[in-house]
């Protein structure tokens, strides 16, 4: 093998190694949910969008949703290698230089909307980019470090992937979309709290004002315990409207009173205390939860 050969072997390496990191700033698992959210928003929409059209505008949802995550990780590299949850991340490593992150964040974001908007439509695009301005200007630059009102607030980026679904195959917004919003937006809190419960050292070091730091542990129990019991009429809202029928209806509350019962468990604890393994439980079984409901978004259309 000569000198030549094995330095462009080395380089192409690099590269690839160097594109794998720069994926990881857009922040995978959270793409997933994306990916998953988004194609329930547009499968069960009322008009039909084709194969090849679906998949390419899935495509450009991930990939605003990985610019999104991106210029997260750029904006909020400091406080990242603070954190044992987030120290291991790209940037804060030196695996991805914070200007590429930006440059990379920043093109996604234009290539992404750009996209979206020549293969779907005007709708959909928009609602896109609202999306990423409001989790990279709003939640990360402005809520996040100012206020433990940042994950209530700044969810509503998060619950937006479905409605795109939606819009890139109806090109409208009705109100059965705005209950996939409406399920995610207050989902969120109660997800976000019980881990900022156990990761509270965390958040500490890195200044993050999250509701334990800022108003407590009781104060955080009793507010994740009230988000879980919103949920009640949030889930049965879609069968109010007609948009879901009765499976939904009972499969979703079982599952919400479950949901209740492990936030109430967590409440109960001593006062001004908490079980760690009864808030990673809250935490996962959200996680879980939220994946059930759309997933019975489906079933319900496949049972209509």
């Amino acid at each position: 093998m000569t000198t030549n050969t094995i330095k462009k072997k080395s380089v192409s390496i690099s590269f690839l190694s160097y594109f794998k990191y720069l994926l990881l700033l857009m922040k995978p698992r959270v793409m997933s949910l994306v990916i998953f959210t988004c194609a329930v928003g547009l499968l069960t929409a009322p008009v039909s969008v084709s194969f090849l059209n679906s998949i390419i505008a899935i495509f450009f949802v991930t990939m605003g949703a990985g610019a999104a995550g991106a210029l997260n990780m750029w904006y909020e590299a400091d406080l990242d290698k603070l954190m044992t949850r987030t120290c291991l991340r790209p940037i804060p490593t030196g695996k991805v230089n914070r200007e590429h992150a930006l440059l990379f964040g920043t093109l996604l974001s234009v290539i992404s909307v750009a996209g979206l908007y020549y293969f779907s439509n005007l709708t959909s695009a928009l609602l896109l980019s609202i999306t990423i301005a409001f989790y990279v200007f709003v939640y990360t630059i402005w809520l996040k470090r100012k206020t433990p009102q940042n994950i209530v607030i700044g969810g509503a980026s998060g619950a937006l992937p479905p409605v795109i679904g939606w819009t890139i195959a109806t090109n409208s917004l009705t109100f059965e979309p705005i209950t996939f919003f409406l399920i995610i937006f207050f989902w969120t809190p109660s997800h976000f709290w019980a881990l900022s419960l156990y990761k509270a050292d965390d958040y500490q070091k890195a200044k993050i004002p999250m509701l334990p730091i800022t108003n407590g542990i009781e104060e955080t129990k009793k507010n994740i315990f009230v988000y879980s019991l919103i949920m009640l009429p949030i889930v049965i809202l879609p069968y109010y409207i007609g948009f879901v029928g009765e499976t939904f209806l009972i499969v979703s509350l079982l599952l919400t009173f479950y949901y209740n019962y492990v936030c109430y468990d967590l409440l109960k604890f001593k006062k001004n205390k908490f079980e760690i393994k009864k808030a990673k439980k809250v935490f996962s079984y959200s996680i879980f939860y939220l994946f059930l409901l759309f997933v019975l978004f489906l079933v319900d259309q496949i049972i209509k």
